[in-house]
């Protein structure tokens, strides 16, 4: 991650935001592009994750605490850090400093100070402070029965008798509401939710920048998104969790509303170590981040603690390509994708004439719809993202009917309302249902109903017969199309460093939990926030069986024993989906609970491949006798081309082994040498997957999900104009100035959503001060179509077309830029003026004429290759300070 701004304003018109036995060889010439039955759903209501307005990570040079440094040399150099700042008159206050899990103190400055506290001795990176939106949700009936059977929890349960008993389970989240009757009612502490703290209070707001904690020990949730995940975990009553007798530890980190900050996590996460917690589950996270993000890097040391730490990958399906999350990137994390619940139970409505009773959600903040009564008489309008008015002159007065796609949910809502209508119906254009977001109430109903239900509406308004809808008040459950599959929401891998990313599936679309009493008791919603925590409970029993495990060995045994899930495109092929997109797949509790044997690693991240890699995975048999295993290989799809919109293919990798079976002695182990060749590369920026297969004569069969990058992987441009898909938009980088700011914060307007960057091509001269409530420094604004290893910004002296101070002279340093997260949108870079010279000191330069030279290194580029870098050089910046 990288301490850079997020942003989404206007821009150009547009919003920018030896012997070897083979196994499945692969034909170049029988790969193939697949499309899918359905097109992907649209992210119609997607929000981006911000930046806090001048928050920011300083990294300090040793290992924290847990990793073997002394308390006293940690704490020398903050203190060394504070001196040295002071002495370079860099003006900050500090918020956190940390030292068990991550070494370094989180501060708020000015964006324009980032390039000199980069160079303060001691420093080795900045990073953001990221904000963390609570998800939106939506009220619902309690019942978690049709998502526990996808993982094998109620067997787990009823069979095994495992409950996760003398398990503590942190959440970290919104709070918990210790008063619901499924998780202990009454006060706190109860006898489960056992142990918490309030770390911000209930009105704080990280997008508020006048917004402060106020931490307490009472984390009641007064939001709702923790209970459900909690209940999720281990609910016991109404509901029943996967894991219903574990203790919680309940950490509060947001407040009732909006967002929290990433250094708030990690104190939290200190305090859960503190509170000596087994496993922690995380619903939260930054997309399109880098594993070395301090969030990441403190889950990697609190699983070396002992502690199993599970997070969401989440909820960036629509934004393509490693789009996965940091904490849930970490290299210890275990990373949780969606899938897909295989059964909805929502509000239902009757359909005139037919008689036919139709499942539906509510949509956004519109105004519910009655418990009785009908609606008025439906009139089919089609997409409906332009003015009806002319289109159709009937829907005054009547119930707008309308298909999702190519707008967003309020456009939409909005148009059918402008034209008269009392009501709006939306059908999915792709199987399922759906329950969007972004509607502002205008004193008007809508609803989103299933494909399906939408086809029979349309079979009846070709009827002679007006179609209403008579509201009923009753709920229904009914077969998900999509039950089974990734949920269209999920975050794609791999990680930045070609990781392999999510680890593991589990049900989160459209899951049943508890909710706080004050709002009904219970909700339905949909998130990898949800799959998360199944698999927390899921770990939760089996560290209850197996208590011998390490916190490292579990994500091992959870993978070995998952079950890869077909291909949501279409199904019926009988291809696995991408393993960076589902990991391992979903998660087997019984199957990873009764597991004989462990293959390691628990999976193959092979990096860059442009020919055979080969790796050993050790088979060890932790049975009571003697057993012959085969091994053989599984291909799932690979992706290829556009990041933001990947395509699907086939093409197949060749798996061999140096020996198709082995026979290993009770407590015996085995390794086995895995060559994977890669596929053709039939297409551009392919990545291809699979799954090694180790099947026990007679007995169950482990996998051990594999994937890589087919070609060279600093083939992909990074520096790139930004574009809506079909051609460029706007020539990116570009030399900007501020022009204009709406509810201005004090500390950098390119912080707000208000502020509007205007274009000097030709260059442009800066005063270096406030002029007009505004900063008069010179931003530049890139877009990056990929991960940016390391960003500089070198200062030339246009006079001698030589940089300022050769040695050293740095205008902005910024280590692990994540990609921007669509087409159009981009990140800003302030200089404020300062360089780094030969002899480290920092010194302003003086009044002239400078370029700017943006030089990025390419996600795991070799800073000595020049073929890694790419460069662009700004139009001349003259300083007048006057």
């Amino acid at each position: 991650m990288v301490p850079h701004r997020s942003r989404l304003a206007a821009l150009a018109g547009l919003t920018l935001v030896a012997g070897l036995a083979a196994s499945t060889p692969a034909n170049a010439d029988e790969v193939s592009e697949l499309a899918p039955l359905h097109p992907a759903p649209s992210s119609e209501n997607g929000e981006l994750t911000h930046q806090a307005n001048g928050l920011w990570f300083i990294e300090l040079e040793s290992p924290p605490t847990t990793e073997g440094t002394s308390p006293a040399t940690v704490d020398g150099e903050h203190e060394d850090f504070r001196a040295e700042a002071e002495e370079h008159g860099l003006e900050y206050t500090e918020r956190h400093s940390f030292s068990e899990l991550w070494n370094g103190l989180s501060v708020r400055m000015d964006d324009t100070q980032v390039g000199t506290a980069r160079e303060i001795p001691g420093v080795s990176a900045i990073h953001p402070v990221l904000t963390y939106r609570i998800p939106e949700t939506g009220e619902n009936v309690p019942d978690l029965d049709t998502a526990l059977p996808m993982t094998g929890s109620d067997i787990a349960q009823n069979e095994l008798g495992l409950t996760g008993e003398g398990l503590r389970v942190a959440i970290m989240d919104t709070g918990v509401d210790y008063t619901h009757p499924d998780l202990g009612g009454g006060g706190f502490p109860n006898d489960r939710v056992v142990v918490g703290h309030d770390f911000v209070g209930d009105d704080f707001n990280a997008g508020d920048p006048a917004s402060v904690p106020v931490p307490d020990d009472d984390p009641q949730d007064c939001n709702g998104h923790g209970t459900h995940v909690a209940g999720i975990v281990g609910a016991e009553g109404g509901v029943t969790g996967v894991a219903p007798a574990v203790e919680f530890g309940a950490y509060k980190v947001f407040g009732c509303t909006g967002s929290t900050t990433s250094d708030i996590m990690i104190a939290a996460m200190e305090q859960a170590l503190a509170d000596d917690m087994d496993v922690l589950n995380m619903s939260i996270g930054s997309s399109h981040s880098w594993p070395q993000y301090p969030t990441a890097v403190a889950s990697d040391n609190l699983v070396d603690e002992g502690m199993v730490v599970v997070a969401s990958i989440g909820n960036e399906g629509a934004t393509g390509l490693y789009s996965a999350g940091a904490p849930g990137l970490g290299e210890d994390v275990i990373g949780v994708a969606s899938f897909d619940n295989t059964h909805i139970q929502a509000a239902s409505v009757t359909a005139n004439p037919s008689g036919e009773a139709l499942a539906y959600m509510e949509m956004g903040a519109a105004e519910p719809p009655p418990a009785s009564g009908d609606t008025d008489e439906l009139v089919h309008v089609g997409r409906g993202c332009t003015a009806l008015g002319d289109e159709v002159a009937d829907l005054d007065g009547r119930t707008a009917l309308m298909v999702r796609g190519e707008c967003t949910f309020a456009e939409k809502y909005d148009a059918a309302l402008d034209a008269g209508a009392t009501g709006v119906v939306m059908y999915n254009n792709v199987p399922g249902m759906f329950a969007g977001g972004g509607i502002v109430d205008r004193g008007a109903f809508s609803i989103g109903v299933s494909d399906e239900a939408g086809a029979h509406l349309l079979e009846l308004l070709e009827g002679d017969e007006p179609v209403t809808l008579t509201w009923t008040g009753e709920d229904i459950t009914i077969p998900n199309p999509t039950g089974g599959l990734i949920s269209s929401f999920s975050s794609f891998g791999l990680a930045a460093d070609l990781s392999l990313k999510p680890d593991i599936g589990a049900p989160g679309g459209l899951i049943n939990s508890t909710y706080p009493m004050d709002q009904g008791g219970y909700a339905t919603i949909s998130g990898t926030s949800m799959s998360s925590p199944h698999v927390a409970g899921g770990v939760a029993l089996l560290l209850q069986a197996r208590p011998d495990l390490d916190s490292h060995e579990v994500r091992t045994v959870l993978q070995n024993s998952a079950d890869p899930k077909a291909w949501w495109g279409n199904p019926g092929l009988g291809h696995p989906d991408n393993v960076h997109r589902q990991g391992a797949g979903m998660l087997d509790v019984p199957g990873s609970v009764l597991a004989t044997t462990t293959v390691t690693p628990g999976k193959l991240s092979l990096g860059a491949t442009g020919e055979a890699v080969t790796e050993t995975v050790t088979i060890t048999n932790d049975g009571d006798g003697e057993a012959t295993y085969e091994l053989s290989h599984e291909a799932a799809l690979g992706t290829h081309g556009d990041t933001f919109a990947p395509g699907y293919n086939d093409g197949s990798a060749e798996v061999a082994f140096d020996s198709d079976s082995v026979t290993v002695p009770a407590g015996g182990s085995a390794e086995v040498r895995v060559t994977v060749t890669p596929p053709a590369q039939d297409f551009e920026q392919m990545i291809y997957g699979g799954y090694v297969t180790v099947s026990e004569t007679g007995g169950e069969t482990y996998r051990v999900p594999y994937a890589a990058y087919n070609g060279d992987y600093q083939e992909i441009e990074a520096m790139t104009p930004i574009s809506d898909g079909s051609g460029v938009v706007a020539d990116l980088p570009w030399l900007t100035r501020i022009t204009e700011c709406e509810a201005f914060s004090g500390l950098d307007c390119a912080s707000d959503s208000g502020g509007t960057f205007e274009n000097q091509p030709d260059g442009a001269s800066y005063t270096m001060e406030w002029v007009d409530g505004l900063p008069d420094v010179p931003y530049v604004i890139a877009h990056f179509d990929h991960h940016v290893t390391r960003l500089d910004m070198v200062v030339i002296d246009e006079r001698t077309g030589r940089p300022v101070h050769p040695d050293r002279n740095v205008g902005v340093s910024v280590d692990h830029v994540h990609r921007s997260a669509t087409r159009t949108s981009f990140f800003s870079y302030p200089w404020d003026g300062t360089v780094v010279d030969r002899h480290g000191r920092i010194t302003d330069v003086r009044d002239g004429s400078y370029r700017l030279e943006a030089r990025a290194l390419k996600a795991l580029g070799d800073p000595d290759n020049p073929d890694h870098w790419e460069t662009w050089t700004s139009p001349v910046i003259t300083i007048d300070r006057g």
